[in-house]
């Protein structure tokens, strides 16, 4: 199983990324600005307890401060959060986002894979909970999940939350895409309710900016959020990051907009990869899951658009791709690049 992910615009000669799941509105302006400012404070060390950044989050979500705990991006609070806890068998969802096999790896546990069946549409049968109930010491799992983008409905999600507290088993909830669907989807109203559950957020995908590196943790429960900061680096959130994340929680419209951007592409899309002879899989997130027996990452590589293959995913194959949902202008190229094909 690899870990290779998308955006690897370093060694392809790429002129078009699909492959990595940005914004399609680009980085806010406020947000560059602030990038900007925070060189001036580089000559000295960033603060550590990141308070300005934790007050302005707490404000935007409406959560306590000491909910919070923040990172050098998602992957390393999910690491950390593995290596806090120390998980025997973590469940984890297949096909789903490669990092948590490899954090559960790292923490010496011993992960089982439920797998999301086609037919079903990629998402968890009935059995699921009374499976996981009876051999999971940590349940990790994405809403929407990567890279199926399918959502997990609210009253799902809780009666799963409702088993796993009874059987005190925490629970990770990825929710690093939910801003693209909607804040309704979001367990965050839930936090107080379950002391288990862990809501793992970032700045990268909503926000456009992969290169600063900065994500959240989210909980109620101070004792597990302790045993998750005790694995975190000193100073791990640069000047920079705690800028940037600071102007992002200003920028509410930017949030709606994205999401009636986002939507809108994402049906014309849809609509037009049908036309193509691609199989498109139902999602509500910033991309879009197909499978084709042509070979479309190396054709269109060779015309310089990258696209996720999804081949090394665990539980798809080959076949099967993942293309971002980008802005009306490179929708159309990519959409001719595949017709051609």
């Amino acid at each position: 199983m690899s870990g290779r992910h998308g955006g690897d615009i370093y060694r392809n000669d790429v002129k078009l990324d699909f492959s990595v799941n940005i914004n399609p509105l680009g980085m806010p302006e406020t947000v560059k600005k602030a990038l900007h400012e925070a060189v001036a404070a580089c000559e000295a060390y960033p603060d550590d307890e990141a308070d300005e950044l934790r007050s302005a989050v707490s404000a935007w979500l409406g959560v306590p401060a000491e909910n919070l705990l923040f990172g050098n991006g998602a992957s390393e609070l999910l690491m950390a959060a593995f290596q806090g806890i120390k998980p025997r068998r973590p469940w984890i969802l297949a096909p789903s986002f490669y990092g948590y096999e490899r954090a559960a790896l790292a923490s010496g546990g011993n992960p089982y894979f439920y797998k999301l069946k086609e037919e079903n549409d990629f998402l968890p049968g009935e059995d699921f909970v009374e499976k996981m109930a009876d051999d999971a010491d940590f349940l990790v799992l994405a809403n929407p999940n990567n890279p199926t983008g399918r959502l997990l409905g609210r009253e799902y999600l809780i009666s799963l939350l409702e088993a796993c507290r009874e059987k005190h088993i925490p629970v990770l909830l990825d929710e690093c895409f939910i801003e693209f669907c909607g804040g309704e989807f979001s367990l965050l109203p839930e936090l107080e309710r379950f002391p288990n559950l862990l809501i793992l957020r970032a700045f990268t995908k909503i926000f456009a900016i992969p290169g600063v590196r900065l994500g959240y943790l989210l909980g109620s429960d101070a004792a597990l959020l302790k045993k998750v900061e005790r694995q975190l680096p000193e100073w791990n959130l640069s000047a920079f990051a705690q800028a940037a994340g600071i102007a992002c929680a200003c920028e509410r419209d930017y949030l709606i907009k994205t999401r009636e951007f986002v939507k809108k592409e994402r049906i014309f899309l849809e609509e037009n990869l049908k036309k193509t002879g691609v199989k498109i899989f139902p999602g509500e997130a910033g991309f879009i899951l197909i499978y084709s027996e042509k070979p479309l990452y190396e054709k269109l590589l060779e015309q310089g658009i990258l696209i996720r293959d999804c081949g090394n995913f665990r539980g798809l194959g080959k076949g099967y791709y993942r293309i971002a949902v980008k802005g009306r202008e490179e929708n159309e190229k990519i959409l001719r690049a595949i017709g051609g094909i």
